[in-house]
């Protein structure tokens, strides 16, 4: 029935990647109905949006732990169950505290989802594939949320934002029903996997070699990693890349709607152009890697090019979205950021796959998410502090660009290859 099942694994991670998007980008949708009807403000909205964090943050972490420790199989779809329930029970929310302690325990159910998702690819692919599946599922997010503007756009005006909570909760209740029939952590502990593609998938594992092998094969603690200057930068590059990213997923359709007048409708409609081009750029950016280190044989180096590059295209874009007059360049601009943006998406879980041994990927992935998603903390609460202050948008965009800025100049001159003798991460 499953030709090749560890692409059906792929096309399942990038599905729920999908609905987990649908899911986040719901609340940010449905702002100016929510305002009106709790009446909130945008220094409320800008704690709710953060509050997701706190919980995400602490259990993307946790997540990562526990993946290692019971299977990315049973973490994940726990994971799933746990978050669209709690995205349906936003549909009860009676003010601000509701709101956010909703939103805090939806954050910490959604925590483990790339840890898990990178340990799953750890487990059926090699390194010379692995950007290329976590490029393809992770294009799921943006092409998530492209759908979301005009889902969530038509339920809403349908039927009330409070019943479109409920109908996409139960998205997530049917994919995770799929998930345990079909997933396994492994080939070794899968039912459903053709002995052809078990033994292709260890011929392939076992013919790859780089100077990074020596730190994957050697079996260190997590603490041995996370003093890596290597992971240390990564982390931080993913912060800077988040914090973009998490600008845009809180406070776009909301700037567009009080910077550039659009009314729920017409929002809805336009924030699907930069999540279409996100989609494209996220599938392109695991497999131009992989490209790269099949020229060159360089595999940190092939990972470093398309971050740096990528981190200040999306920069320079992004900083210059928020001064431009007319809602087409602004979208242009922000579509061409996130493109961008996009590109780098599947790097960083790449090089947590080529530097770090299976029994940790689980927990650097947490502790790299972490990292990341407290930038989500930050960004959404001071872009509401700026527009509470300011009534204008326009330095929130300028702070996005320069933070993406300041990750690129890391990662170029931080992370450089292992030192195969000394076993250990130079700078």
């Amino acid at each position: 029935m499953f030709k090749n099942l560890r692409w059906t694994i792929v096309l399942l991670l990038f599905l729920v990647y999908m609905i987990n998007y649908l899911d986040r980008v719901a609340l940010s949708l449905t702002v100016p109905m929510i305002e009106k009807d709790l009446l909130l403000n945008a220094e409320q909205f800008g704690m709710i949006f953060g509050s997701f964090f706190f919980g995400y943050a602490l259990f993307n972490f946790i997540g990562g732990l526990a993946t290692d420790r019971f299977g990315p199989t049973l973490v994940l779809g726990a994971a799933v169950g746990l978050w669209s329930l709690f995205c349906g029970l936003t549909a009860i929310a009676t003010g601000f505290w509701s709101m956010l302690i909703l939103r805090v325990l939806f954050g910490m159910a959604e925590g483990p989802i790339c840890a898990s998702a990178n340990k799953a690819i750890n487990g059926w692919f090699p390194k010379k594939q692995a950007a290329t599946a976590m490029g393809f599922l992770s294009a799921g997010s943006p092409l998530g949320g492209a759908v979301a503007g005009p889902i969530i756009g038509w339920l809403a005006l349908s039927f009330g934002w409070r019943l479109a909570f409920i109908i996409i909760c139960s998205i997530g209740i049917v994919w995770m029903i799929i998930w345990f029939f079909i997933a396994a952590d492994n080939p070794t502990k899968s039912r459903l996997v053709r002995k052809q593609e078990r033994e292709l998938i260890e011929k392939l594992k076992n013919e790859q070699h780089t100077p990074e092998d020596e730190l994957t094969q050697s079996k260190h603690g997590l603490g041995y990693y996370l003093r890596q200057p290597v992971i240390m930068v990564t982390a931080f590059a993913f912060f800077c890349y988040n914090y973009i990213l998490f600008f845009f997923l809180s406070w776009f359709p909301a700037y567009l709607v009080q910077a550039h007048h659009l009314d729920i409708k017409s929002m809805s409609m336009t924030t699907v152009i930069p999540w279409i081009v996100g989609f494209v750029g996220l599938a392109l950016g695991g497999w131009i890697s992989d490209k790269i280190f099949n020229i060159t044989g360089k595999l940190l180096m092939s990972r470093k090019i398309v971050l740096v590059v990528s981190l200040i295209a999306a920069a320079i874009c992004v900083a210059l979205a928020g001064s431009v007059q007319g809602v087409i360049p602004a979208v242009a601009l922000m579509s061409v950021s996130i493109f961008f943006l996009y590109i780098t998406g599947a790097i960083y879980w790449a090089i947590i796959q080529d530097i770090v041994h299976k029994s940790r990927i689980g927990g650097v992935s947490g502790f790299i998410h972490l990292v990341g998603s407290i930038s989500g903390i930050i960004g959404p609460i001071v872009t509401g502090f700026i527009v509470q202050r300011t009534g204008h948008f326009d330095s929130a965009f300028v702070l996005a660009g320069g933070v993406a800025a300041l990750g690129a100049l890391l990662v170029l001159f931080v992370i450089k290859s292992p030192k195969v003798a000394d076993n250990t991460v130079s700078i």
